[in-house]
């Protein structure tokens, strides 16, 4: 199963763990069954419509998932998915 780096934010809803597997082919399936495992990580990563919010970056093997296929990005079993929020400063 593929691994998924949780940031420091959504840990309380993983029970403080800094990773967890989650099974799925695409992104779109990790998601679904990390907020079975998880509930409510979904409507942090996800907005109203199902899509990834636009604060939230979601890297596999060290690519935005953006500039690959988005939420049908493919997942393999041995791939390390990152859950990165943005930062905002000034």
């Amino acid at each position: 199963m593929p691994t998924v780096l949780i940031p420091t934010p959504l840990r309380k809803l993983t029970n403080d763990l800094e990773s967890v597997s989650a099974s799925g082919a695409t992104i779109g399936e990790v998601i679904d069954n990390l907020e079975t495992a998880f509930p409510g990580i979904k409507d942090r990563v996800c907005d109203e419509a199902g899509n990834v919010r636009r604060f939230v970056n979601i890297y596999v093997g060290g690519e935005d998932i953006r500039f690959l296929e988005d939420k049908a990005t493919p997942v393999k079993e041995a791939d390390e998915v990152s859950i990165v929020p943005a930062i905002a400063g000034g």
